[in-house]
């Protein structure tokens, strides 16, 4: 079950963005109540469906075996709570590496649903969510994650991830 508990939104920010029926996309949630800047409730808003889109890109990329293409979605400077303490992107490309692929492929499916975005400050969010991995004669493993993300020039970004 460690395991599990370093696993991101396949992480995190892991296309399968699909309802538990598998065929409906998920939408976000996006009433909960902002924190204190009018600017950081219309700057979340304003481009929920673009996290929504790098959620599913990310999904996409695990699902083809594009690990570097998966972690695009985390800045560079983004972290990760593992059962060893705050890791950063790099060693969380390992352990996807090492744990969740082999020969270039992921072991199982990624999927993400349930979704809710809370807008915190500025251009931040929280989104919180399920993941699912499936597939390949392997036990389903699923969970939940929260992931505080940054609208940046270049789209949204994961800053860090905390996955169960």
């Amino acid at each position: 079950m460690k395991k599990v508990l370093l696993l991101i939104t396949p992480a995190f920010l892991a296309v399968a963005c699909q309802s538990p029926a598998g065929n409906i996309p998920a939408k976000a949630d996006t009433t909960t109540q902002p924190a204190s800047t009018a600017t950081g409730i219309a700057a979340a808003k304003a481009d929920t469906a673009g996290l929504i889109a790098v959620m599913q890109k990310s999904a996409a990329d695990w699902n083809k075996g594009d690990l570097a293409g998966f972690m695009d979605s985390y800045d560079d400077s983004a972290t990760m709570m593992s059962h060893h303490g705050l890791i950063g992107k790099d060693s969380m490309m390992i352990h996807y590496r090492q744990t969740y692929f082999k020969e270039g492929a992921a072991r199982q499916h990624l999927t993400f649903d349930q979704f809710k975005i809370t807008p915190l400050d500025g251009n931040y969010v929280l989104l919180t969510g399920r993941f699912t991995l499936n597939g390949h004669n392997l036990p389903t493993l699923s969970g939940w994650f929260s992931l505080t993300c940054v609208h940046t020039p270049k789209g949204w970004k994961v800053l860090h991830d905390h996955t169960s």
